[in-house]
């Protein structure tokens, strides 16, 4: 009966040819172990590695099967049936029916060398087999329970959520995964670490190395700041992921995290000079003085107050084609000022005019010892990880005031630039916790994506961009006219 299970779904691979780009090349022989004896693979037939999905061939010794095999050319559908359950598979449809019932597959099955492939994680789902994979000797460990296992909705269905990369990049931590998950994360000390656990989640099959006790390690030799990122199987039953992110001496710990495309991104904040994380900004120190020219405020008026984003010692995220976002933030901020010195019922004050580095506190303390109205801060948003990562959204901080500001302002960005909606967000950033009055964190776009890129750093859209956050100041003062 063993025999029977395997060969029943090793069965499920027919006759087509794959383009060759779609499949990871192999730096192994693979093999496919059942209850502890090798079974042996045509040849070129091997284990491939798409997309992530391991995925396994089917008709290895399906001339040894009792089941009912049924290949259509035409329609690419391969049939399996057993008594009365009856598997249905089709090349490149990623929906498959089962005794009746449609069932997802993590990947579609797709033909390579003529024989069709299918996920291993169907294979574990629908027959009742345990799998593993040891991705350092390319072998699929197949366990029988001695019985053909009829599938039922409990036993079918795999909530687990795959971890398939981790990495950290431009002082972010991602983690790619096939799915959304809400982490627990947490700080601890001596030494200090901010601890990311994931539950319900375990490693993808392909994901990079782990050692036997299911641990591993990112290099992260060249940060100053990051003493160690390691990651393990912390649960087994049930599941669980954790990431420990170890500082190095002096530094603090504080995070924010965001789901996007896939990826759950925790933000450290770091930079060269500071490890405080209070929004997307660098150093609270800069390199170079800067002296504020005591802005002149007429009385009677609202009083506006625009911040570029970093500047000077801090050139913030890079773009997808290397541009510092401190460029962006000034260029956009200029186009505002140019607009609101027309408005005459409105002060304006600007956190920087040029290439010099205010820093958070000091943009704080100028918004809240000039008893401004509005403050808003602009800036570029940035997953250097996944450049395919859209959109505009928009931070404030509790106050009901701000998440008005941030309402109007937002709605009209986003039809000025035409990105996909990322919504309005609460967010612990300084410049937006610690100022009095209503103040809102403008993310424009993502640099890290060239398309974003392009219409971000582009004369035209910077004018949209700036009208729309102009009037949305505007309809959050309710002022009406020019």
């Amino acid at each position: 009966m063993k025999k029977a299970i395997l060969l029943f779904f090793l069965s499920l691979i027919f006759l087509i040819v794959l383009p060759p780009h779609e499949i990871d090349a192999k730096a192994a022989q693979s093999k496919i172990v059942l209850d502890g004896q090798e079974i042996a693979l045509p040849e070129n037939v091997e284990v491939a590695n798409i997309d992530n999905n391991v995925m396994i061939p089917i008709r290895v010794v399906a001339e040894n099967l009792k089941f009912n095999v049924n290949w259509d050319q035409k329609a690419q559908n391969v049939k399996i049936q057993n008594n009365s359950n009856t598997i249905s598979l089709k090349v490149g449809q990623q929906e498959a029916e089962v005794s009746n019932e449609q069932v997802l597959l993590n990947t579609a099955p797709l033909m390579q060398k003529n024989t069709v492939l299918v996920p291993i994680r169907f294979v574990s789902e629908q027959m009742g087999l345990k799998v593993s994979w040891n991705n350092t000797d390319k072998i699929v460990y197949l366990t029988s329970n001695g019985e053909n296992v009829v599938p039922t909705e409990e036993n079918t269905a795999d909530s687990l959520i795959r971890i398939n990369e981790i990495h950290f990049n431009d002082n972010q931590l991602v983690v790619s995964m096939n799915g959304q998950v809400t982490p627990t994360i947490f700080t601890l000390q001596d030494p200090e670490r901010i601890v990311v656990d994931l539950p319900n989640t375990a490693f993808a099959d392909t994901f990079q190395s782990l050692n036997a006790g299911l641990n591993g390690n990112l290099d992260v030799s060249g940060s100053s700041q990051i003493a160690d990122i390691r990651y393990s199987l912390f649960n087994q039953d049930p599941e669980q992921v954790r990431i420990v992110v170890e500082l190095m001496e002096g530094q603090e710990t504080p995070f924010n995290y965001e789901f996007n495309e896939g990826n759950l991104i925790v933000n450290l904040g770091l930079s060269e000079n500071n490890s405080d994380l209070s929004g997307p900004y660098g150093p609270s120190d800069p390199s170079e003085p800067f002296n504020p020219v005591d802005p002149v405020i007429k009385p009677g008026l609202r009083t506006v107050v625009i911040d570029p984003g970093h500047g000077g010692s801090d050139p913030g995220t890079t773009s997808f084609s290397n541009r510092a976002e401190k460029e962006f933030t000034l260029a956009l901020s200029l186009k505002v000022q140019e607009l609101l010195l027309n408005e005459p019922d409105i002060n304006l004050v600007m956190t920087r005019e040029s290439d010099v580095y205010p820093t958070r506190t000091e943009r704080v303390e100028l918004a809240n010892e000039l008893n401004a109205d509005v403050f808003v801060s602009i800036h570029g948003n940035s997953v250097l990880s996944s450049p395919q990562t859209t959109g505009t959204e928009t931070y404030y901080y509790e106050r009901s005031s701000s998440k008005q500001l941030a309402d109007v302002i937002h709605k009209r960005l986003v039809e000025a630039m035409g990105l996909k909606d990322r919504g309005v967000k609460n967010g612990n950033f300084q410049v937006i916790r610690e100022t009095h009055m209503a103040a809102a964190l403008l993310e424009i776009g993502f640099l890290s994506n060239p398309s974003d890129e392009e219409a971000m750093f582009s004369e035209e859209m910077q004018y949209k961009a700036a009208q729309a956050i102009v009037d949305g100041i505007k309809e959050y003062l309710d002022i009406t006219g020019t």
